[in-house]
């Protein structure tokens, strides 16, 4: 097991070929996938074709960044994944994040936690300067997870999808977050976000 990092709770570790089912149990719950693609059934053939492949290439591309999964340590229970990486026309030292979660480990702090954590390594590891992360409007749950990291609100954009994309309340948009390096440094020194028992 590769283990990219350890919280008090969690370890983030490399997906493997092995993590289809784990993926595809994850995708294939209506309620985590509400505001992704509106809460369709899950293909487990374009899991194997191209999710998992894209999330293996991350880690020979991209040293330090990629999909990672979320283990429970207390139970070893696989709880989904957290990214951190650049988007397709982001600069290199600019990751955007984000994370997928079973509905057993919701309300748990886990998405804070894990989220804090690869802030933590991005800003005092590997030289990021500005990390970004957005979600629907509507899904309060992800964006108060952005503040409660010390992110702040920089845009809201619209998109167009196809009618049969379209997740309920798509038409309220989609709000990007941000923190640059300077201002999680500043916020780091007050003990405001300090991460849980990151190792």
């Amino acid at each position: 097991m590769h283990v990219f990092l350890e919280t008090e709770r969690l370890i983030l570790r490399r997906f493997t070929e092995n993590d289809a089912d784990a993926l595809f149990g994850l995708y294939d719950d209506p309620a985590v996938m509400k505001y992704l693609n509106g809460g369709r059934p899950a293909d487990r053939t374009e899991i194997v074709t191209l999710d998992l492949p894209a999330f293996l290439g991350y880690y020979e591309r991209f040293p330090g960044y990629g999909f990672w999964a979320a283990i429970e340590k207390s139970t070893g229970d696989f709880l989904g994944w957290f990214h951190f990486r650049p988007r397709p026309d982001d600069r290199p030292d600019e990751p955007e994040l984000g994370y997928r979660l079973h509905r057993k480990a919701w309300g748990k702090g886990y998405g804070t936690e894990g989220s804090a954590a690869l802030l933590t390594k991005g800003f005092t590891e590997l030289g990021v300067r500005r990390v970004t992360a957005s979600t629907m409007a509507v899904n309060q749950r992800s964006w108060r997870v952005m503040e409660k990291l010390g992110m702040k609100l920089v845009r809201t954009c619209f998109e167009e999808f196809p009618e049969h994309e379209r997740a309920p309340g798509s038409e309220q948009g989609d709000v990007e977050y941000a923190i640059t390096r300077d201002e999680w440094l500043a916020s780091a020194a007050s003990g405001a976000h300090e991460p849980p028992g990151q190792r």
